[in-house]
């Protein structure tokens, strides 16, 4: 059967990333994140031994992770010039072509990086396979919430300029799919969870020169490969502040993180009831009487 066509030009993401590191990447989103996969962590009463960092943009977790566990971590990163450096093991690789053995770690963390992949859930199974039996995933990735308001706003400025519109954010993840896509690839008590986070701009073009600086602009394959009229982003700005801007003047950009774990299958897990083998009635947990159909 023929693979699915790409969405994302990954050799366009890289070089990017990769600008946007040399002139000194915006972090932000990525220091928020990475606080709260570490937060996460530190509430699992686990010692992890063999560590992989998967894909993480520039090495804040890995780093924190070296810093607070007595444990090997590995880096796999899509920028050599990104190294995290002692303790940490770097290596240069792709998220949707892991080169690690079977059960090679007991922890993998990946953070905003697998919303980029052509294949989410072939990557989430590599993961899967790369964990030991009891393994923890801990990941995080954008959601579909995030950039709402620069989407409606060129949406409209280019339909009004153009007559037409070409795509421009790409189809994040919604956090009702992510629980079943963690299932599917074969973790056992998965979570999907939501955040979101507000930032504020003093205009449309503040914010998309935040997003350069993350290396997180436009890498759809089917985007628009000309330059973009002048007018769209001016007739953009417009729209923008004219419906998501705060009393000050500054208008509201908002990113969704969705945060994942699952586990690697082990005999020790919690496992579900057998359907017809409960002890109780619903209607006497609740104590209510129960109304049988006619």
């Amino acid at each position: 059967m023929a693979s699915p066509p790409p969405i994302f030009d990954r050799a366009l993401q890289r070089r990017r990333l990769s600008r946007a590191v040399a002139a000194g990447a915006a972090d932000f989103l990525l220091a928020w994140t990475a606080e709260d996969i570490c937060e996460r962590l530190a509430t699992v009463k686990r010692r992890f031994e063999r560590i992989a960092d998967i894909g993480t943009p520039l090495p804040l977790v890995a780093q924190a992770l070296a810093r607070n566990a007595e444990a090997l971590v590995v880096r796999l990163a899509p920028l050599a010039r990104t190294r995290a450096g002692a303790p940490v093991l770097n290596c240069v690789g792709d998220e949707e072509a892991l080169p690690f053995k079977p059960e090679s770690f007991d922890l993998v963390v990946s953070a905003l990086a697998l919303h980029g992949v052509n294949d989410l859930p072939g990557s989430l199974v590599q993961i899967r396979r790369c964990l030991r039996p009891d393994g923890l995933f801990l990941g995080a990735i954008i959601g579909g919430g995030s950039l709402m308001e620069l989407r409606t706003a060129l949406g409209e400025a280019e339909a009004e300029v153009t007559g037409g519109a070409s795509p421009r954010v790409a189809p994040f993840a919604d956090v009702r799919d992510m629980g079943g896509l963690l299932q599917r690839a074969g973790f056992a008590l998965p979570v999907a969870d939501s955040e979101p986070l507000t930032v504020r701009y003093a205009d449309l073009f503040a914010l998309m020169a935040d997003l350069r600086a993350m290396g997180a602009t436009n890498a759809l394959v089917e985007r628009l490969r000309r330059p973009t009229k002048r007018r769209i982003f001016l007739r953009a700005a417009e729209i923008y502040a004219e419906r998501f801007s705060d009393p000050d003047g500054r208008i509201r950009a908002t990113f969704e993180v969705i945060f994942l774990s699952g586990w690697a299958p082990h005999e020790s897990q919690q496992k579900p009831l057998a359907p017809g083998s409960a002890r109780m009635r619903l209607a006497d947990a609740l104590k209510t009487e129960e109304i049988k159909p006619e």
